[in-house]
């Protein structure tokens, strides 16, 4: 039998201006409306299930907030706004702000909702431009849409009023946006309670985090990230208050125990952080477990948790297993995550169909406890899988729907596999760790929050503000030094050094920056001191990394011989930046993928498609992995590259699949041709794809090993083009 725990992070950033009571951006509300209430609800249906729920408390105090409908944000207000009364500048934010969600998952579905994105028009107009091209009809069911497209599913297929409201398209009315914000409050105010009832009856565990999210290691000393690089530069003075993170964590398990009417058993420390110095924080405060990263563990033991080529560990039981952290008698227990297992869910399984990717999931638990068992002479492991709880959905079908009542499904009904909660995955563990490795969960390090030029500026006017603190007493009042406390807590979040630097970008990078030195200037403020300059100039100095898609720009037809046999065969194809895309989530692992560029082209017939490596790519794709052309539109069709080996050599074998049902059939599409050489290159008919001119064209490439997802590219979107026709070529040139 092998334990799965599961553990389910859910967590959003403090976006409230204590001073003005703003709600500065609005993803708690809308992620409330589809995943907080939705994921927790759905257990329902599987009572055999349990899992874990991890509730950050800087989250639940703005759900309160929002389900009391006391909280406000702009994007609020001019959703419910009279769409006839918005002002040109109000119209201008809606046109901007109101499409910020997947496009292939939310916006493209529903026609009106992607009718609007295409009307807003693009190519360098300004927000107020765009907006002025839409009419008053065209704003209202932005409003509308806006809200309907993060509506739980559930709510879809079974609430009237939804139904109604979905079948009617657009056209809509401020009756209709009234009864939409009924709905809104309904699923807000649904959210805590379901959570406490799915505690009460046994199947869920509700553990947490220090209060507002910070990173505890660095609150105890920000020299700490000098274990891992001892050359770092470092802020221009050093961060040590453990007191702090003593008080994150206490705070914490007085709201859970208010809210939930039981102190938290477990923690999740912030992004998984931990050290020496945070285990007695966490003992003291009578919690029982933590829980980290794989890499953590690899680096406390001193060794490599190293996967075959089937993707499983060489060690299972070393990292299946509960352990007791600490020493001198203060000790917690600790399960350490399978960063793979874990990612598969949160990065790979969204381009599967739900049974697919459950099935293949539940081969990689059953797989892993046999090897485990086979190990240790029959032994029982327990497989920690943690991940965010809310982002990933976005990208999947159904918001991921389909794929949890698969893998629950699968999950309570297989003999081989045992669901359970982090408390008691943990209550069996007996071999002690005297010490862990100071890191994360990402990379096994602190580099994200305290790594980049721009984390330094951050440090440094929290340390100045910390100090300034730290004197108030004697001259102001007890009240405005706890007031200014809360801002400085709140500062401390590791959400605001997230954003800093090039390693993870949004749309709303300058309202991060913005809201952490308002909080700091919150602190100053608040304690009728002169506020320091810099407060008032962005941190921001690094420029976001992109993965941009350069479209072709002229009519290709490459040699298909797996090499670059003329410079100019290539010449005119559009290409791909494959690196890792900036986001909200956070891939475990270096980031670094095999593929170096994507470039895909056409002629009047054919889709060309190339990779290049780091090497050649017949070195780089080895027998148990294969290359898939994933088309999006036309929906269901994908090309398979296959590497084989022919006479010694690597060589390209080729599958064009169709989807049937819930199963790929082998289609018989013989003009599709490949070679796999120092490149990878394809060639598809637009014939086979059943394309004609004007025909929209999405794709995406996508590596795998043992049939499990390593590399998507790109990341984010698919490439989309329309095929060509005999204009292209002199459009592209007077373009």
């Amino acid at each position: 039998m092998t334990r799965v725990a599961i553990l389910w992070h859910m967590h959003q950033p403090f976006y409230q201006d204590l001073l003005t009571g703003e709600h500065v951006l609005p993803w708690v509300r809308l992620h409330a409306l589809k995943d907080y209430w939705g994921m927790v609800a759905l257990l329902r249906e599987f009572p055999g299930v349990k899992v874990t729920f991890n509730l950050v408390p800087s989250l639940l105090v703005q759900l309160q907030a929002f389900a009391r409908d006391e909280a406000r944000d702009r994007h609020l207000e001019l959703s419910l706004k009279p769409a006839d009364a918005l002002t040109p500048e109000e119209r201008a934010f809606c046109v901007e702000h109101f499409f910020h969600a997947s496009r292939p998952r939310m916006i493209d579905p529903y026609p009106r909702y992607r009718e609007l994105l295409e009307r807003r028009g693009g190519g360098g107009l300004s927000a107020r431009v765009q907006a002025s091209q839409l009419s008053v009809e065209d704003l209202r069911d932005l409003q509308v849409w806006h809200k309907l497209a993060w509506i739980d599913p559930s709510y879809h297929e079974h609430d009237s009023r939804v139904g109604a409201l979905l079948a009617k398209g657009r056209g809509y009315t401020e009756v209709d946006k009234a009864v939409l914000h009924a709905v809104e409050l309904e699923l807000l105010q649904k959210v805590i309670p379901e959570y406490a009832a799915a505690a009460a009856r046994g199947q869920v565990e509700l553990s947490t985090s220090p209060f507002y999210h910070p990173i505890l290691p660095l609150l105890c000393d920000t020299d700490v990230h000098l274990r891992a690089h001892p050359q770092s530069r470092m802020p221009r003075d050093r961060f040590r208050y453990p007191q702090d993170a003593a008080e994150q964590i206490g705070r914490a398990v007085v709201l859970h125990r208010e809210l939930f009417g039981a102190e938290p058993q477990g923690l999740w420390p912030s992004e998984g952080s931990v050290s020496d110095a945070v285990v007695p924080l966490v003992a003291d405060a009578g919690l029982r477990w933590i829980a980290t990263d794989e890499e953590i563990l690899a680096r406390t033991l001193g060794v490599a948790l190293h996967r075959g080529g089937d993707g499983h560990l060489d060690q299972p039981e070393l990292l299946y297993r509960p352990y007791l952290v600490g020493g001198g008698g203060q000790r917690v227990a600790c399960g350490f995550r399978d960063h793979a297992l874990s990612d598969l869910i949160g990065f790979a399984y969204a381009s599967w169909s739900a049974e697919g990717a459950a099935d293949d999931f539940t081969y990689r638990l059953v797989a892993a406890g046999r090897r485990y068992a086979a190990r240790t002479g029959g032994g029982e492991a327990t497989v920690f899988v943690i991940l965010d709880g809310e982002n990933a959905w976005e990208h999947y079908a159904g918001q991921g729907r389909p794929f949890l009542r698969a893998l629950y499904g699968r999950l309570a009904a297989h003999p081989e596999l045992r669901t359970v909660t982090m408390a008691e995955a943990c209550a069996s563990a007996t071999e002690t760790l005297p010490s862990v490795f100071p890191g994360s969960w990402i990379n096994g390090d602190f580099y994200i929050w305290i790594g980049h030029p721009d984390d330094h500026r951050a440090w440094g006017q929290l340390v100045d503000a910390r100090r300034r603190l730290d004197s108030a007493a004697p001259s102001s009042s007890p009240e405005r030094v706890a007031r200014a406390r809360e801002e400085l807590l709140i500062a401390e979040g590791s959400d605001w050094f997230w954003w800093y630097g090039d390693d993870h970008s949004s749309d709303h990078d300058q309202e991060f920056d913005e809201l952490f030195r308002r909080h700091v200037r919150n602190i100053y403020r608040t304690l009728e001191r002169p506020i320091p300059e810099e407060l008032f100039v962005s941190n921001i100095t690094t420029a976001p990394r992109t993965v941009p898609v350069e479209a072709p720009i002229g009519f290709i037809e490459p040699t298909i011989d797996g090499h670059v046999t003329s410079y100019f065969e290539w010449v005119g194809a559009g290409s791909v930046d494959p690196a890792d895309a900036p986001g909200t989530m956070h891939r475990a692992g270096n980031g670094h993928g095999m593929v170096t560029l994507l470039e895909f082209g056409f002629s009047l017939a054919h889709l060309y498609v190339r990779l290049d490596g780091d090497r050649p790519m017949e070195a780089l794709l080895e027998p148990d992995m294969d290359v898939r052309i994933k088309f999006l539109n036309p929906p269901g069709l994908q090309v398979v590259v296959v590497p084989r080996t022919a006479d010694g050599k690597a060589a390209a074998r080729l599958e064009v699949r169709q989807a049937s049902g819930d199963r790929w059939q082998a289609r018989d599409c013989e003009t599709v041709s490949a070679a796999l050489g120092n490149i990878l290159e394809v060639r598809i008919p637009f014939s086979c794809l059943n394309a004609m001119p004007g025909t929209r064209i999405a794709f995406v490439v996508v590596v795998n090993r043992a049939g499990a997802e390593v590399e998507q590219h790109p990341r984010q979107a698919p490439v989309e083009f329309e095929v060509p026709d005999q204009s292209f070529a002199a459009r592209s040139w007077t373009a």
